[in-house]
């Protein structure tokens, strides 16, 4: 048994058998052994709070043993740097290259290929220097042909586990941060590769790229009346197929040679004919590549959205692909192997990750090509692995099950087959002479950098030895010695501790049983709440006083409090310790009796060890008489509220249920005045009458938030009848007469209707009393744009689009309330009033003090925030923004909020598309309480179960600018 293990037993045996009462001088020279000789001897498991002498728990773990010199450095091991043997090298992605990485490694095993590319001509002639390279320079391809061929060569003869391929990614003029489509960087290098390479003398490298990847099919028309056949010769580099509807490979290819009907607009002229006849049209295969590509066209376009979509369809192709049923010219050897399937792991188009799974063509072996990580696969067999493991999404299906010799895959874009031959493949192609030289010289410098990493690693663990060392000298010196006069305080209350923790879980049970039963005579009175968390408090109390017996437990009783701590202190603990849920502000027992229960004298017995500074409270206990006072003037006070309540809401029956209200925009005909009052105090009112127990009398109309400090009108009569329309309440004149009998009017602010003229009545104004204040209202307008471009911590909501819908500004007018205003909004809210030739008003000619009303703009803010407030609705949350935040910053919060990657989300507001990430969100119009719609980009396992989003038509920059169209 370990010592420590064996200690803490006698510590439980001993204490089991010594009550804290009869706790002796023997007795405490027993604990001295028990609990301070393993400080001295370093066994016990952590610092001893009251023993100096324990040095333990003190970092002395870390500096007496053994310790791995990986600890002294913060170095990686170089040689992991360095590439293992029998295996390739791979290539670092430079941001969002990893499409180029796959398709390098996929003509980098092609040997043909890197064959011819090592017989191409090279101006590292002029590099070179005598018989060797300048060593003062370095070497910098000038073609793509030279940036391949050095490529290549690191790729066959460095020591590095993985190189740099920014050269060649400068040299084509790519965007490392932008991911590309891959099947279309293919195509174009090829085709940039071609023309290259067709200026070259030597023939095998010349046409190395037709011999390898060109093959040729036929577009045959016949004309159904004459009989005439038609045919348009072309040449392909690889054949794109489509997917969409389809299982199999071969399926696929059958419907690329499918014959289709040219019939009614779509007629064929035939020349033999004369005139538009009936036909057919199909493609005829006449010749077969040695290396032949077949693009799954997994990207296709929609239509609808002006974007490309991936289709996630399971596809099953074996290893072995015979083409002769598919060719026109019959007897020839059309077997194809597998060599390279090319993988995009992702459910968007634009972004995503490629990987390469080739096969060696000299082992046949199977690599997994991933940027720099190169993987092996076991047993020469294709293994896809967590390729096809995707997120899970609605469309996706059960992946189809497949026999020996053939593969499915929802993630293969590419299928690159080689053809069968009985030769072996050539196993020496030679790295050319300049092209090694280059090589060793980038592998000295590796060496030299692997010498240098790892002699700094030396020195560093050199000096963590000598550091370790003088600690563990340190460590020797500190005085140890033994103290054999413990307080015998503090060992009664060990003792107290020990026990208790020991018979914790069986006083538990006791507890439970005995509170089961009826109570007979006198009990006590406990807490509801404090009945059901007692043994977790007992728990946490009995580890906190064993952990540290000088600290009080704070939270619970049981032990004396600090003398330092303060009153203060201890009114801000948020938890209540036992027994003190049924203490009353005055600390008495409280007046509920649905809060406590009464329990016998034993179960308060068995809670009193535990809780000995608990609140005690007999059976025969009263209730606190200040409480019952209280309780009496509350229901009083209730008796009162409720009969003011039904008072005004009789009298203003209208005003409560909200019917048969005034409108500015319909003025009534029966009148020619309406007052005003503010909506807040409605609400408030509206309140206290429907829950007269619960809220406090309105007794103040309040009328003055309304005014400006000047005494005049915030508001013009076009804003009352549009946007702060929500901001006030229209009175009629005979509820105006009971509001002044049962509030406080402050203000009295009224709109007189006057008849202008005697030929046309129809012509009124509008008179407001008090009139408006052009300059407070101007400056009101001015804080309110203010606040929205320069808002901090606002809130905003994102609502997902989901389920196949738009979510249309008509259709779902609920998420555009707080939208911006429009143009005509903006109009009519101009200060003055001027725009409205009915609302006359004058400023009085008479000159008045600037004053700030900063007191009227603050009500203003909350009364907005109130109006403008925002409810949510289901697929929607809650972010918090600021003005000057970027709309990327923005992306990473939806981000975790809805676990939707930044280049997957299709953000729009109001019908505009959120596209520039450095734009700041005052800059795109997003203010507070806005709703921002997020469309998100998913699988989809058809075309035509594609998500129908909204129309957004933006053009797609592909590949425009760069080398790749230079030529």
């Amino acid at each position: 048994m370990a010592p420590r293990l064996q200690l803490e037993k006698a510590a439980w045996r001993w204490a089991e058998t010594v009550r804290p009462e009869e706790v002796s001088q023997e007795h405490i020279e027993t604990a001295y052994r028990i609990w301070l000789e393993p400080c001295i001897r370093g066994v016990c498991r952590r610092n001893c709070k009251g023993n100096p002498n324990c040095l333990v728990g003190i970092g002395e773990h870390i500096w007496l043993g053994e310790i791995d010199e990986n600890s002294f450095h913060n170095i990686d091991d170089p040689n992991c740097e360095r590439r293992k043997k029998n295996s390739f090298v791979g290539l670092t992605n430079l941001g969002a290259t990893c499409y180029v990485n796959t398709f390098l490694q996929v003509w980098f095993l092609n040997l043909e290929l890197r064959q011819a590319l090592y017989l191409c001509p090279s101006t590292c002639s002029d590099y070179m220097l005598g018989d060797g390279i300048q060593e003062e320079k370095d070497y910098e391809p000038q073609t793509i042909c030279e940036h391949l061929q050095y490529l290549f060569a690191l790729l066959q003869n460095s020591n590095r586990r993985y190189i740099d391929p920014s050269g060649f990614v400068k040299a084509l003029g790519l965007d490392t941060g932008q991911q590309q489509d891959a099947q279309e960087f293919s195509k174009l290098f090829m085709s940039l590769l071609e023309d290259t390479l067709s200026k070259q003398k030597n023939p095998d490298v010349r046409n190395i790229v037709q011999q390898q990847f060109c093959g040729e099919y036929a577009y045959v028309t016949v004309c159904n009346q004459c009989g005439r056949e038609s045919k348009l010769l072309s040449k392909f580099y690889e054949l794109e197929l489509n997917i969409q509807g389809h299982k199999q490979l071969t399926d696929c290819i059958s419907e690329f040679l499918k014959e289709e009907k040219l019939e009614g607009d779509n007629r064929y002229f035939c020349e033999n004919c004369q005139s538009k006849q009936n036909a057919t049209r199909k493609i005829r295969l006449l010749s077969l590549p040695c290396t032949l590509n077949l693009q799954l066209m997994r990207f296709v376009f929609d239509r609808q959205t002006g974007h490309k979509k991936k289709l996630n369809t399971y596809i099953g192709f074996s290893e072995i692909l015979d083409m002769e049923p598919y060719v026109e010219h019959k007897g020839g050897s059309y077997v194809y192997e597998l060599s390279a399937v090319l993988i995009h792991r992702g459910v968007s188009a634009y972004s995503g990750h490629y990987i390469a799974h080739v096969k060696d063509p000299q082992s046949g072996e199977w690599y997994k090509f991933n940027d720099e990580d190169i993987e092996k696969m076991e047993g020469k067999k294709l293994q896809l692995g967590i390729e096809e493991d995707l997120e899970p999404s609605k469309s996706q299906t059960r992946k189809p099950k497949c026999g020996k010799g053939t593969h499915c895959s929802r993630n293969a874009y590419m299928l690159v087959y080689r053809l069968q031959t009985q030769e072996k493949p050539n196993t020496t192609v030679q790295v050319p002479a300049f092209l090694q030289e280059l090589v060793d010289r980038d592998n000295s410098k590796f060496e030299e950098w692997c010498i240098e990493m790892a002699e700094m690693r030396k020195q560093s663990v050199d000096k963590g030895k000598a550091k370790h060392e003088e600690v563990k000298e340190l460590y020797q010196r500190l005085p140890a010695g033994a103290v054999k006069a413990l307080c015998k305080e503090c060992v009664v209350e060990r003792c107290r501790i020990l026990r208790l923790k020991n018979q914790l879980n069986e006083d538990y049970k006791t507890v439970n049983n005995l509170l089961k039963a009826a109570v007979k005579g006198d009990g006590f009175w406990v807490g509801k709440s404090s009945l059901r968390s007692w043994r977790q408090l007992a728990l946490e109390q009995l580890d906190e006083q064993d952990g540290d017996a000088e600290q009080s437990n704070g939270k619970m009783n049981g032990s004396t409090l600090n003398k330092d701590e303060s009153k203060e202190e201890r009114k801000e603990e948020e938890e209540l310790n036992f027994n003190e849920d049924i203490l009353c502000p005055h600390g008495e027992l409280c007046i509920s009796e649905n809060e406590r229960r009464l329990v016998s004298k034993e179960a308060w017995s068995k809670l009193q060890q535990y809780f000995p500074k608990a609140p005690e409270f007999p059976s025969y206990k009263e209730c606190c008489s200040q409480c019952k006072i209280l309780e009496r003037e509350g229901e009083e006070n209730e008796a009162l509220h409720k009969m003011i309540a039904n008072e005004q809401k009789t009298s203003l029956p209208n005003l409560f249920q909200d019917k048969n209200r005034p409108c500015l925009s319909n003025w009534p005909e029966d009148t020619d005045v309406l007052y005003i009052v503010s909506q807040f105090f409605v609400e408030e009112w509206r309140k206290f009458v429907r829950k007269p127990t619960r809220c406090s009398p309105v007794s103040s109309v309040g009328n003055s938030a309304l005014l400006c400090p000047h005494g005049g009108l915030m508001f013009t009569f076009a804003s009352m009848t549009k946007e702060d329309s929500k901001l006030i309440a229209l009175i009629w004149p005979s509820e105006w007469q009971m509001i002044q009998k049962l509030f406080v009017v402050d203000h009295v602010i009224k709109i007189t209707r006057i008849e202008v003229g005697d030929v046309n009545p129809s012509e009124t104004q509008y008179i407001s009393e008090p009139k408006l204040c052009p300059e407070c209202r101007e400056g009101l307008l001015c804080q309110q744009q203010r606040d929205l471009r320069e808002y901090t911590q606002a809130t905003i909501y994102v609502h997902k689009v989901v389920d196949n819908k738009k979510v249309m500004k008509d259709s779902a007018p609920e998420l555009n309330v707080s939208s911006s205003e429009t143009e005509e909004d903006k109009e009519e809210a101009k200060p003055d009033g001027e725009k409205d030739p009915d609302f006359n008003q004058s400023n009085g000619g008479t000159k008045r003090q600037k004053i700030s009303h900063q007191n009227y703009i603050a009500y203003q803010k909350q009364v907005i925030r109130r109006s403008m407030r925002h409810r949510k609705v289901r697929g929607e949350k809650a972010l918090l923004v600021s003005a000057n935040q970027t709309l990327k910053e923005l992306k990473i919060q939806i981000m975790h909020a809805f676990s939707v990657a930044p280049f997957d989300q299709n953000l729009s507001i109001d019908g505009k598309i959120l596209s520039d990430d450095c734009a700041t969100l005052g800059t795109l119009g997003v203010i507070p309480e806005s709703v921002i719609l997020l469309k998100a980009d998913e699988p989809i396992a058809d075309y035509a179960a594609m998500d129908d989003v909204m129309q957004v038509c933006m053009p797609e920059e592909g590949f425009k600018g760069t080398g790749l169209l230079g030529h």
